[in-house]
């Protein structure tokens, strides 16, 4: 199968010069590099620690003079680049680096015309631009990781605050295994890695300290794998004795608040406290009022618009 070409396009205004190899490494996973091309205004003398690297890594560099104070040149030179090297089809995608928000159309507008797009950033750039990637990677990670592969004393991690959070990713791997479960089809590891990075660009388990998305879900405690020949299916892990717990604990709620009833919300913040574990979405529940429902004892009555949970007419004489 032929390698996927791509244009590698990087904006040194807002790029440091220590992360190139760490770029170019990174490209390797994804194919070839027909274009290495980096915009800035060379006669600058921040320029000057790049050039060194664009010899050694054979980058073409491209003049941009500032014409006019405050305004971003090189943003729409590289812009004009990436269009004029669509136009000739000669890439099958393209990888921006840059920090720098004002991409995000420009990322936008490549996928539309059926490009991937690898977006390469510093933690700080916005989410506008790393959501309108296919993929997003962190710099910061990538250089981190290699200075823990030539250092034998681990560094401490950097906190990065734009992480998407790990209970986010929980949460979007039980929806795809219940989806799954729903259709009666299993759910592979690689299912999960290639619909996380679509709904995901910017998921990287790097991000998280780990190195295998394996490793990752195995150490979440709703999950379980199987390997089953040559492939490692993920399942939810059952625990029908919590579920029982929590429906108990809710009856007993409920009853004593007498004919009161309890708030809905109320209630959820109850179970959270109680059983901070515990998420309906586990148990094939869409919502906390669904699994509320399916207890027979109870039901959910709208009080002057509030939703409150009482205790069913069929069953008030057992109170």
């Amino acid at each position: 199968m032929e390698d996927r070409r791509y244009a590698v396009l990087i904006d040194a205004d807002n790029i440091s010069s220590k992360y190139i190899s760490k770029i170019l490494d990174e490209m390797t996973k994804y194919g070839v590099i027909t274009y290495k091309r980096i915009y800035g205004d060379w006669t600058s003398p921040q320029a000057g620690k790049w050039k060194n690297e664009l010899m050694e890594n054979s980058i073409t560099p491209i003049q941009q003079f500032r014409n006019t104070v405050g305004k971003n040149a090189t943003d729409s030179t590289l812009i004009i680049d990436a269009m004029d090297i669509l136009y000739t089809n000669n890439v099958d995608g393209f990888c921006i680096v840059s920090s720098d928000g004002d991409f995000t159309r420009l990322a936008g507008r490549l996928k539309e015309s059926g490009m991937d797009v690898i977006g390469m950033g510093e933690n700080k750039t916005p989410r506008s631009f790393r959501a309108a990637c296919s993929v997003f990677t962190d710099l910061e990670l990538l250089l981190e990781q290699s200075d823990e592969d030539n250092t034998e004393v681990k560094p401490k991690k950097k906190k990065s605050h734009n992480i998407i959070k790990p209970t986010k990713i929980q949460n979007a791997i039980i929806e795809i295994i219940q989806e799954n479960d729903n259709k009666g089809k299993e759910t592979d590891l690689g299912e999960i890695g290639n619909r996380l990075q679509k709904k995901y660009s910017d998921f990287d388990v790097r991000n998280y300290g780990y190195s295998s998305l394996s490793t990752f879900i195995n150490e979440m405690d709703s999950f379980e794998m199987k390997k089953v020949n040559n492939t490692v299916l993920v399942r939810l892990k059952e625990d029908d004795n919590i579920k029982a717990q929590v429906k108990d604990y809710v009856i007993e709620s409920v009853r004593n608040s007498k004919d009161s009833g309890v708030a809905l919300g109320v209630m959820g913040q109850r179970i959270h406290n109680k059983y901070p574990k515990f998420k309906v979405k586990e148990y094939g529940y869409s919502t906390l009022s669904k699994f509320i429902s399916g207890i027979k004892e109870l039901t959910i009555e709208d009080v002057e618009g509030n939703k409150k949970v009482v205790v069913s007419n069929d069953y008030k004489e057992e109170k």
